[in-house]
């Protein structure tokens, strides 16, 4: 997903039908906070909105223009370098506030759930900043003012995640909660300090997200390659049938298929994309997958920049110095997939502040050689991968895992390319969702010339 502008602020959004102030509660989302990648619930929000609203007030943008004084208006360009006055507002990049609410919250929770100085002050001292670059939920980094003591072993400071799923199902917050303990206990993820409806309290682990043009360095590259391998080799309590590819793909098209947009610049770039008949490509990409071998493991499923930290207090000669976070995706699902969506991720940089907010380099997909270093590293460290193996054996492992991963890099397109027209709906995020949903598209008709 990777695909979306990270979670970076908070914004007010007009809604396209009335102009006037559409709150985030209206869009099925009390608590009312910018939304980005989810996985479910899509569906039920538009319809109990429509049912409400009408179909036009689920489609949740700002106006174009009016906002922005005439002397300063330019004409911004989306991801292919046409002219778009969708992008116009955002000519000086995104916008980052807390509301009150959200700060409320936030106060109430940690006071709650971590207790000890948490308590002991109010809360127009309350710490909180939003944090940038996830592309799931939320992100805010919470703390106890410098001049209160602490009481016990409280944390100091903790990281709130505040789930950014449209209408979550309490099955699948269930599974994640239970999935992060399990991380968090084999001391593989963050640890878990309070579990709630709306989100979680995580340990603060000093760090920084990677830079995607950092996945291409060779020690970083190792690391990631290691660390997604043994992911890959946990043995979780979950459902091992793959069933998440394209149970989520299948969705996330019918879906699609229901929505109707009401502005014209999303009417026009809509009917571009179903004008790919992509049922039909659908279909032809399951049975190109169902036609390629690839083993089902336990996989992360969004290995992307932005979720993998590169922690500040390692050794600088450490091989530790990596670690993934965010398990919402995490799924069995088959390998192919889990390493080609990371390969596609190095195309696409999220931070960038300019409309519509991403960067897509398609010539930083890694090189032939750079995808055979990392399944080397991959297979050294995935356990009895080539115990007993000839040197022509392994060449031929490595030459069908470059076929795998790249021919599931086209599900990577493809569900991503599906997820972001949803977003173009639903969401309230200031990213070029239709933008991004094209780009993603033309990825994978490319990537489908080469390895179909």
């Amino acid at each position: 997903m990777q695909s979306a502008a990270g979670d970076s602020g908070l914004i007010a959004a007009d809604s396209a039908a009335s102009n006037s102030p559409t709150k985030a509660s209206d869009l099925g989302c009390g608590n009312g906070l910018r939304l980005v990648r989810d996985q479910g619930g899509m569906v039920a929000a538009q319809q109990e909105n429509e049912a409400r609203n009408g179909p036009c007030v689920m489609e949740a943008v700002a106006p174009v223009a009016v906002l922005v004084p005439p002397e300063q208006q330019a004409v911004a360009q989306n991801g292919n370098g046409e002219e778009d006055s969708e992008g116009e507002m955002y000519k000086d990049g995104r916008r980052e506030e807390i509301d009150k609410d959200t700060r409320a919250k936030a106060y109430l929770w940690c006071r709650e759930f971590l207790s000890g100085a948490w308590k002991h002050f109010q809360k127009e001292a309350f710490q909180i900043e939003v944090v940038s670059g996830g592309l799931s939920n939320l992100l805010f980094l919470c703390s106890i003012p410098d001049h209160i003591l602490s009481v016990g072993d409280e944390p100091r400071q903790v990281l709130l995640r505040i789930y950014g799923a449209i209408l979550q199902g309490e099955d699948s917050l269930v599974l994640e909660s239970v999935m992060f303990a399990i991380l968090a206990e084999r001391t593989l993820g963050p640890r878990l300090y309070g579990v709630f409806p709306q989100g979680r309290l995580e340990q603060y682990i000093p760090s920084r997200r990677l830079l995607t043009k950092e996945l291409g360095f060779s020690d970083l590259s190792r690391e990631i390659a290691v660390k997604m391998a043994r992911f890959h080799g946990m043995v979780m309590p979950f459902n091992k049938e793959p069933k998440w590819l394209f149970g989520t793909i299948q969705r996330y098209m019918n879906q699609v298929l229901t929505l109707t947009f009401c502005r014209e610049v999303h009417v026009k770039k809509f009917k571009k994309l179903m004008s790919l008949n992509l049922v039909q490509e659908m279909k032809n990409l399951k049975a190109l997958l169902d036609a390629t071998p690839s083993p089902v493991v336990f996989c992360h499923n969004d290995v992307q920049e932005g979720n993998i930290l590169l922690l500040t207090d390692q050794d600088p000669s450490s091989n530790e110095k990596l670690m993934l976070i965010d398990f919402e995706y995490s799924s069995y699902n088959y390998r192919g997939f889990d390493i080609g969506n990371h390969f596609c991720e190095w195309m696409y940089d999220y931070t960038y502040n300019q409309w519509p907010f991403y960067k897509d380099t398609p010539n930083y997909y890694p090189t032939r050689q750079q995808q055979l270093f990392f399944i080397r590293q991959y297979l050294s460290e995935y356990a009895g991968s080539q115990e007993g193996t000839s040197d022509e054996e392994q060449a031929q492992i490595e030459e069908d895992m470059i076929i795998e991963i790249n021919r599931y890099a086209l599900a990577s397109h493809f569900l991503w390319g599906l997820w972001s027209i949803i977003q173009a709906k639903l969401s309230i995020i200031e990213f070029g969702y239709m933008d991004y949903a094209q780009t993603r598209f033309d990825a994978y008709f490319a990537q489908k010339k080469l390895f179909a």
